[in-house]
């Protein structure tokens, strides 16, 4: 496919961003014109005061949250399923977002088993996220040591997958021992949410992000060498071994700052490069990268959208919408063109 035709597809998509953020900014259980929304963000005065405090104090940061979450969890899919070779490959294949989830389990759940110290740490707004790294960076740590001592690339897959287990192994352990009212808590945060971030943590979460696709862009050429085998890698002169572990980095920094702020969210990392590699009939990450994180900001602005049932109260958990939206489309998608990898 010509370059061209590869600038067509990126204006569209780029057209259909801006228009899902507003209208993802517009829906709600109060409904604010798009016509106002631009005028207010473009530093104009909103018609009703009422207004402009939503969008900037709920809506907008809510919208921005979703096309970082989008973005990055779709990237780190790509990166996986490139560096496995496997299809099935998502972001938390390592087990980054159950080592996240681990630290939240024993900051919310832990209470019981350590004392009432943990529960009452627990109300502060960053006392979730800061658990939530610590859990992941535990598991990043104990997943970079065993890359480094074993060869194959499928076992770092295994050991990624049997952290998962051992994790939520403990998590099971620790709600057994917990009140009903903390398994809720921890339940509510395993459901995933995108409207519970400030400002500053927006800030902290565009750092982290913004490193990650800074190391991304240093990685396109082991992406398309490892594809045909790290045997071809190698040949072209790739350090294989630092490239793996640059990827694994790289993904675990981006799932870990995301589960830390906005909870598992299932789906999107899995998904969302399959739609790309049809959507662009490509294999180069130089085309993919740009493609995927744009499509992924897509998806769950779409998503948190239907999450909002706009003009009612009540939000439903996005974890939820994801699968129900997007798992019928892949599915389909795969149906009908059946070629996975390019």
């Amino acid at each position: 496919m010509k370059q061209k035709s590869y600038t067509k597809h990126f204006i569209f998509l780029s057209v259909l961003l801006v228009l899902f953020f507003l209208s993802n900014i517009s829906l709600g259980s109060v409904s604010i014109p798009i016509k106002e929304i631009i005028n207010t963000l473009s530093g104009g005065i909103s018609t009703k005061e009422s207004w402009e405090a939503i969008i900037f104090n709920f809506r907008l940061p809510k919208a921005i949250t979703a096309i970082l979450v989008g973005s990055g969890l779709s990237i780190c899919g790509l990166l996986m399923q490139t560096l496995f070779r496997n299809p099935l490959a998502g972001p938390f294949v390592l087990g980054i977002s159950s080592g996240a989830s681990l630290g939240v389990a024993i900051l919310i759940l832990g209470s019981s088993v350590f004392g009432g110290f943990l529960l009452t740490k627990s109300t502060s707004n960053w006392s979730l996220p800061i658990a939530a790294t610590l859990g992941a960076l535990l598991v990043l740590s104990a997943v970079i040591i065993s890359a480094n001592k074993v060869k194959n690339t499928m076992s770092i897959l295994i050991i990624g997958l049997m952290f998962g287990s051992l994790t939520s192994a403990i998590i099971s352990v620790l709600a057994y021992f917990s009140e009903a009212d903390q398994i809720q808590q921890y339940l509510f945060w395993s459901f995933g949410s995108l409207g519970n971030l400030s400002w500053n943590e927006i800030f902290v979460f565009f750092i982290f992000y913004t490193i990650a696709i800074l190391g991304t862009l240093s990685v396109i050429k082991p992406l398309n060498s490892f594809l045909l085998g790290e045997n071809y890698a190698k040949s072209l002169g790739i350090n294989v071994k630092k490239s793996k572990n640059i990827i694994l980095l790289i993904t675990s920094i981006l799932t870990g700052v995301i589960t830390a702020f906005s909870g598992p969210i299932a789906f999107v990392g899995l998904a969302v490069p399959h739609i790309a590699r049809m959507l662009f009939a490509s294999a180069n990450h130089k085309i993919l990268l740009p493609a995927v994180a744009i499509i992924g900001a897509i998806t769950l602005l779409i998503c948190d959208s239907i999450a909002q049932l706009p003009t009612s109260e009540f939000t439903l958990p996005i974890n939820a919408i994801t699968s129900l939206f997007g798992a019928p489309i892949v599915i389909w998608l795969l149906i009908r063109k059946k070629k996975i990898f390019v």
